[in-house]
């Protein structure tokens, strides 16, 4: 959700050519659902993990410690498993007590509940009758919110939102973001059955999106780089692209339950 760089504009068909190819695998996957899905989440969520781990400037050894600790509730998600259920719950916070007391980098065992928890999200999501429609919901909302801020932030530009940790990101960035959320809640109810309330939630979660990319800017100043990695071209790392999908789908997760509970 960011609002480009002067000088960045040239590298506009780069990053739509990887966004493309990326919303084309995350899609794919979605549809075939489980396993599929289950895989895909993982991988990315050990690739966020190495990339936390960077920023934490934890020691070749202590990062796999992390991603071997991080590897049995991923693995307990699986459809073949238990799934996202409390025993999944309480295997990530046993890995993020064993890495915290394993390499004493609080910074790192932190890294474990950040990719771990909407990992489960996602599969728990996902795994809903209705799992499809929720699921492509909860990502088209952080990717709507990530093209509204662009290119309202670029054609608007105008006071910065925390120019100390993200000098890039401005407010007519996050009107657009929230507006371009919206019509795709909306979109979803209209065409995809996704109920109303859901659908008008989507003006939140695009601000819920908007603290995940911001905490992660933090993380990156803090370390004193720029990206978070180098693996997506015109994007950066995946912790770049994924921060706001960090914080929305435990959010999307919560807002199911309660609403079940009603």
């Amino acid at each position: 959700m960011t609002s480009p760089e002067p000088g960045k504009a040239s590298d506009l068909p780069r990053r739509a050519a990887a966004a493309i190819v990326m919303i084309a695998v995350a899609v794919g996957a979605l549809l075939a659902g489980g396993v599929a899905f289950w895989i895909l989440i993982s991988v990315a969520s050990l690739l966020m993990l190495a990339e936390w781990a960077d920023l934490a400037k934890a020691s070749p050894v202590d990062k796999r410690i992390a991603m071997f600790a991080v590897s049995v509730p991923l693995a307990i998600l699986s459809p073949l498993a238990a799934g996202p259920d409390f025993f999944a719950l309480g295997l990530i916070a046993a890995a993020t007590f064993f890495t915290g007391i394993v390499t004493r980098n609080t910074q790192l065992a932190a890294g474990i509940g950040y990719v771990a928890l909407p990992a489960m999200a996602l599969v728990f999501i996902r795994g809903l009758d209705d799992g499809a429609i929720l699921a492509f919901w909860t990502l088209a909302i952080v990717w709507a919110t990530d093209t509204g801020a662009y290119f309202a932030g670029r054609a608007i530009g105008g006071p910065k939102l925390m120019p100390a940790i993200s000098p890039s990101k401005t407010w007519a960035g996050l009107g657009g973001g929230m507006v371009a959320a919206l019509l795709t809640g909306l979109a979803f109810a209209q065409w995809g059955g996704l109920a109303m309330g859901l659908a008008l939630s989507s003006l939140i979660l695009a601000v819920v999106a908007q603290g995940g990319d911001l905490f992660e800017s933090a993380l990156k100043r803090r370390a004193g780089v720029k990206d978070s990695g180098t693996l997506l071209p015109g994007h950066g790392g995946v912790l770049d692209r994924l921060d706001g999908m960090v914080p929305v789908a435990p959010m999307v997760a919560i807002l199911i339950l309660a609403d079940g509970l009603l």
